[in-house]
C-alpha cells in the first residue's frame, strides 16, 4: 500500500534509511537462510557448493560467502538446456521453488544468444513490485498519475513485471508497447495523457525529433512530466539526459531493475548533474564487485570499479546466487546534498560489449559518452563497424577502429574534417584509442525502439555512408 502521507519521500523509509551496519546484519541473516534454501532446492546450487568443498553451515562470513563459485550466463543457458534435455522444463535444475509455486517465467531480451529464464513465486512477485514502488515514488509519481510503457512487453523483464509494479503503487499503467511502432505509441500519448513515459533514450530521442510532423505539436506539447530511461545505456550522460528533459519539458530519471531484484534510479536532480542511479534494493540483494578478467574480490571503496556480482535474498524462484551479469560498474557514497538514501552507481558498460584494440578495453558506452559532448555538431547517432563476428566471440580489432558517425543537421562538408580531428583527440584523450571516423548524413541510422546494438558487422552495416572519410591520424 501507498504511504498514508503522499508528501513522503520514500516508499519504505524504515527500511530505505537503514544504517549501512543495520543493513548489512539484515543481508547477513537473509543470506544465511537463503544458502539452505538454495542448496537443498536445487541440483546446480547443491554443486556449486560442491566444487567449493562447502556446505551452507561452513559459511561463516562475506569472505567465506566470496569463495564459492561464480555463476554466469553461460552457466545458466548450459543449465536450461539439460533441464529440458532430462526434465522437459527449462527450470529443474536452478529453481529452488517447487512448480506448483513457479506463477511467472520472464526473460531476457535475448539480443546476445539464447534469452535466459527468470522463475517466479506469489512472493517474488510481491519483492519485484516492492521495489518498482520504491524507485517511482522517489522520482515523485503518486497514485493517480498515468504512465505510458513503450518497451517491448514480449516476454522481457521490463515488460509485465514493470506494469505489476506500477500498479503496486497505485498509478496507472498503459502498456502499450513498442511492438505496434511509433504511431501507436503517439496515438496512446494523446489518448491517455499520460505524466510519465518509460521508453529506451534512443526512443525518446527519435519521438522528439518525429513529434512535429507525426504528432503535429513538438514533443514538449505532449504533457510528458517524467521520462524514464530504460533498457540501454544514455540515461546517465548529461548531454542525453538534457536533450530529453528540453525536448519533453519534463525531469529524466535513469533507472534499472526489472524482473529481478537489482533496483535503482538516479535521484532527482537537474539533467546535467547525472551523478549515476541509487541502489534501492539491498535488503534484497547482496551485491559484489570482482575484477572482470581475474574474478578477484574487489573492496567496495568510495569509487571502487569492477564487474557486478549480485545474489538474491530473500528469494523462492531463481535465487541467483553470486551471478556474474556482465556489467562494468563504479560504486560510490552519495554526496550529502543527495535528497534520497543509499549508494551511487553507474554502469560503464558491458564485459560482453568489449572490444580491444592495440590492447586497449574499449566500451560503447565510453564513446557514446564522448560523442554526447559534440552536440548539436553530431546527432549523438553512431554505430562502430567492425570486420568480424565481434564481441563477446571476438572482441580484438585491428586498427583503426572505424566509427561511423551522423553529423549534426547544420554541419558543412567543409567542416566535417576538422569536427573528426577533434572527436578522435576526444577519443586518444580519454579513451586511448585513435579511430577513424565514417561521416553519414543526419538520419542515415535506424532508430530502434528497443534496445540498439552498437557495434555492426561491417558488411551489415545499416545506413548509407557519405563518400567523406575523415582521417584519425592527427597531424
Amino acid at each position: 500500500m501507498p504511504p498514508d502521507d503522499p508528501q513522503q519521500l520514500l516508499w519504505n523509509p524504515a527500511v530505505e534509511t537503514l544504517s549501512r551496519d543495520a543493513l548489512r546484519a539484515l543481508q547477513w541473516d537473509r543470506l544465511t537462510r537463503q544458502l539452505r534454501y538454495n542448496h537443498d532446492g536445487s541440483v546446480f546450487y547443491r554443486a556449486q557448493f560442491a566444487r567449493a568443498g562447502a556446505e551452507p553451515r561452513d559459511i561463516r562470513s562475506f569472505e567465506d560467502f566470496a569463495r564459492l563459485p561464480l555463476m554466469d550466463k553461460a552457466d545458466q543457458r548450459a543449465a536450461q538446456q539439460e533441464s529440458l534435455d532430462r526434465f522437459g522444463n527449462p527450470f529443474e535444475l536452478l529453481a529452488c521453488a517447487p512448480r506448483e509455486k513457479i506463477v511467472r517465467i520472464v526473460s531476457t531480451s535475448g539480443t546476445s544468444g539464447t534469452p535466459t529464464l527468470y522463475t517466479h513465486t506469489a512472493h517474488d512477485i510481491a519483492v519485484i513490485n516492492e521495489m518498482h514502488a520504491r524507485k517511482y515514488w522517489r522520482a515523485g509519481i503518486r497514485p493517480g498519475d498515468v504512465m505510458l510503457q513503450a518497451v517491448s512487453l514480449s516476454m522481457f523483464t521490463g515488460g509485465l513485471p514493470l506494469s505489476d509494479g506500477i500498479q503496486h503503487l497505485g498509478a496507472c499503467v498503459v502498456p502499450v508497447g513498442i511492438e505496434g511502432g511509433t504511431d501507436r505509441v503517439l496515438q496512446y500519448l494523446d489518448l491517455t495523457r499520460p505524466a510519465a513515459l518509460l521508453a529506451t533514450p534512443s526512443f525518446g530521442r527519435y519521438l522528439i525529433e518525429q513529434a512535429p510532423e507525426r504528432a503535429g505539436r513538438p514533443a514538449r506539447d505532449l504533457g510528458i512530466r517524467y521520462f524514464f530511461c530504460v533498457g540501454e545505456p544514455g540515461g546517465g550522460l548529461p548531454e542525453v539526459r538534457t536533450l530529453l528533459a528540453e525536448g519533453f519539458g519534463a525531469k529524466v530519471f535513469d533507472h534499472t531493475g526489472g524482473g529481478h531484484a537489482f533496483h535503482g534510479i538516479s535521484p532527482d536532480e537537474p539533467p546535467e548533474r547525472a551523478s549515476g542511479m541509487q541502489l534501492v534494493s539491498e535488503d534484497h540483494c547482496l551485491l559484489e564487485l570482482v575484477d572482470p578478467e581475474t574474478r578477484a574480490p574487489v573492496e567496495q571503496a568510495d569509487g571502487a570499479v569492477g564487474e557486478m556480482v549480485f545474489t538474491f535474498l530473500d528469494w523462492e524462484g531463481t535465487p541467483f546466487m553470486r551471478y556474474a551479469l556482465g556489467d562494468l560498474i563504479r560504486v560510490w557514497d552519495a554526496p550529502r546534498d543527495c535528497p534520497t538514501p543509499g549508494r551511487l552507481f553507474r554502469i560503464l558498460g558491458r564485459t560482453d560489449d568489449m572490444l580491444i584494440v592495440k590492447g586497449v578495453n574499449v566500451y560503447p558506452a565510453a564513446i557514446q559518452d564522448v560523442l554526447a559532448g559534440f552536440r548539436p555538431r553530431v546527432t549523438g547517432h553512431f554505430r562502430i563497424a567492425v570486420d568480424g563476428p565481434g564481441p563477446p566471440l571476438s572482441p580484438q580489432v585491428a586498427p583503426p577502429l572505424i566509427l561511423r558517425v551522423e553529423h549534426g543537421e547544420d554541419a558543412r562538408t567543409d567542416d566535417l574534417p576538422a569536427l573528426a580531428d577533434e572527436i578522435v583527440a576526444a577519443c586518444r584523450t580519454r579513451l586511448r584509442v585513435t579511430p577513424e571516423i565514417d561521416w553519414l548524413r543526419p538520419g542515415a541510422l535506424p532508430r530502434e525502439a528497443g534496445k540498439t546494438r552498437l557495434i555492426e558487422r561491417r558488411g551489415q552495416a545499416r545506413g548509407s555512408s557519405q563518400a567523406i572519410r575523415s582521417s584519425s591520424v592527427l597531424r
